[in-house]
């Protein structure tokens, strides 16, 4: 389980929780793991090493979440980077060309 601050655990602690949830997630769903492998492209030792938390592949997540349905976590796990308003500002203009003075001639 993730401590309260999770600044506070090491890089192996949450990579054994993320297993321990992608375990939880089969559970949930009655699934079995051959069933789970096969309907994500990949080995059952696989799917048991992520579960296990054997620092899983990222596309092995992916696959993994995608079988239950939660691939929306991606988003909640790793959402877009916010743009402040100071940095529209400065990049609004930068598209923006000068008019030039037409010359008579």
């Amino acid at each position: 389980m993730i401590a309260n601050n999770i600044l506070d655990i090491s890089d192996v602690e949450l990579i054994a929780t993320i297993g321990d949830r992608l375990r939880d997630y089969r559970l949930q769903q009655n699934l079995v793991v051959e069933e789970v492998a096969s309907e994500a492209g990949l080995h059952p030792n696989t799917v048991l090493n992520a579960e296990a938390g054997r620092n899983p592949r990222l596309e092995t997540v992916i696959r993994l979440l995608r079988v239950y349905g939660r691939l929306d976590a991606i988003d909640a796990f790793l959402p877009p980077p916010e743009v402040s308003p100071i940095q529209l500002v400065r990049t609004a203009g930068r598209g923006r060309k000068r008019a030039s003075r037409k010359r008579d001639g």
